[in-house]
């Protein structure tokens, strides 16, 4: 057992697994009905206290104000949009990179700061990120000039929206540094693994007065202020009188490493009414076959999609959630997760996948679908998807079809449409736009002009910003590249 600020500091555990919580802390139904009415960091302070334990209730509110600031959030941090009577989308994208990574990310520095104090470590974070879009910018935004921190985040050349790649390109600060990676996110992310688990690595680093940290969602910091807007989005759901405190809803959330998801589960775990949690998939749907056979198998044809984010076939968050299904069997964990990565598969049997069933379903949606969604969303209610979120709103509809349950939902939003204005703009105009080349920043005006809606600032201020020049590198070189930009020889 070791304390918050030693899981967040250190991102992973030495054995390269992942820390998970020890139990969870309750949460009444009197104290969701409380937060109706509450600012966003007020619930904030009231959900991460549970967990981080060795903060002092002053040190977080610290971080909260600092993170959610209404300079940084324009206002309520994550609001519930009515889209029709059995239907709510959470907007989660209101930070300053557009994206739900914001929700997590700009909370992270300041948890990280102090837990390094906490720890009595005196080093420099080296913070390695695998990003397939969004949180690569979020966390070089994050983490920007902040004092001994490193940030080197790994994306998929070719395999992010020009919006995301140019968001990263174009970070200031001088301790931030964006590098493409040949192949795909499980590339980069399996690549970042590796150099998290090399000894004689992290032996170089101790010499220089460093030490490998992460801000992907394998690091507990980043995954557990994401459990707080499921609280949020359900106390305004009461208070705007959807359902009544204490009924039970569904959560669709577009995923690929099962970062989001389960933090909505372990917001289950502590007592807030879920029925299930819909995991919505893009065409690389290993989550959904998972999910409906007990089997995962990543030996699939990889795809690059209009939804990138979630052009993922090895989502790392998983064993957390089999963790707790499997009754904290560690041993069952470690020969799944070495079958995965020795064969590219494994089963966890009949009762193991009842238990998931029991809480999640699985539904993908394929490219075209993806684009009628965005269509028809905007046709019947005049609210403009990016693809992600369109992906989730197919998935509820589905499971609405396939099981006749029409509980309240809520649609989980992770990006600002205007990160794919090319992709939602063919959606929405297929005919004005067929065969048109156009740049990231002819879609946006084009996308604000059409749709009547504003280009969010931070992507506004994107526009004539110096762009770095960015690394290729082979995913055997990644070692290299970080030695590069640490100095070291």
């Amino acid at each position: 057992m070791v304390s918050s600020a030693h899981a967040i500091s250190s991102g992973l555990a030495k054995d390269g697994g992942l820390f998970v919580p020890r139990d969870f802390p309750p949460v009444a139904l009197a104290e969701i009905d409380a937060m109706k009415g509450k600012p966003y960091g007020d619930r904030a302070v009231q959900i991460l206290s549970r967990y981080l334990t060795d903060f002092s209730e002053e040190e977080l509110r610290e971080c909260v104000s600092a993170a959610y600031s209404k300079e940084k959030f324009g206002g309520f941090a994550a609001p519930l949009h009515l889209l029709k009577k059995d239907t709510d989308i959470l907007e989660l994208w209101h930070g300053p990179t557009s994206a739900f990574k914001d929700m997590a990310l700009q909370i992270l520095p300041h948890f990280l700061t102090r837990a390094v104090r906490k720890t009595g470590e005196q080093k420099k974070s080296v913070i390695l990120v695998a990003t397939s879009g969004d949180t690569g910018k979020a966390a070089m935004a994050g983490f920007s000039d902040v004092p001994d921190t490193e940030v080197i985040v790994f994306y998929p050349h070719g395999g992010v929206s020009d919006a995301q790649r140019l968001q990263m390109t174009t970070q200031r600060g001088n301790n931030v540094h964006a590098v493409a990676v040949e192949g795909n996110f499980d590339d980069a992310q399996t690549g970042v693994k590796l150099l998290f688990g090399k000894a004689e690595l992290a032996a170089e680093l101790k010499e220089q007065g460093c030490a490998f940290s992460s801000a992907n969602s394998i690091n507990w910091g980043r995954l557990v202020p994401q459990i707080v807007y499921y609280f949020s989005a359900y106390a305004d759901a009461v208070e705007k009188g959807r359902i009544q405190n204490g009924t039970e809803i569904v959560f669709s959330v577009p995923t690929g490493n099962f970062g989001d998801i389960l933090a909505g589960y372990y917001a289950k775990l502590m007592g807030l009414p879920v029925k299930k949690f819909i995991c919505a998939s893009n065409s690389n749907n290993v989550l959904t076959d998972f999910i409906n056979t007990g089997t995962y198998d990543r030996n699939r044809e990889f795809h690059r999609t209009i939804s990138p984010s979630m052009d993922i076939l090895v989502s790392s968050n998983l064993e957390r959630l089999l963790y707790e299904k499997t009754e904290h069997n560690s041993e069952k964990i470690n020969e799944w997760m070495d079958a995965l990565q020795e064969k590219g598969a494994y089963s966890i049997g009949r009762d193991i996948q009842d238990a998931v069933v029991s809480d999640f379903f699985g539904a993908w949606i394929d490219e075209i679908e993806t684009q009628e969604t965005i269509s028809d969303v905007f046709n019947n209610y005049g609210y403009v998807l990016d693809p992600h979120s369109a992906v989730a709103y197919k998935a509820l509809q589905k499971y609405r079809l396939m099981t006749s349950d029409e509980t309240y939902g809520i649609v989980l939003s992770t990006a600002s449409p205007f990160k794919f204005s090319d992709v939602v703009l063919r959606a929405l105009y297929p005919d004005d736009y067929e065969g048109k080349v156009l740049t990231a920043f002819e879609a946006m005006d084009e996308l604000s002009q059409k749709a009547r809606i504003d280009i969010p600032q931070g992507l506004k201020e994107l526009r004539g910003l110096p762009e770095r020049e960015s690394d290729i590198v082979a995913p055997g070189e990644m070692e290299k590249e970080v030695k590069k930009i640490l100095a070291i020889d």
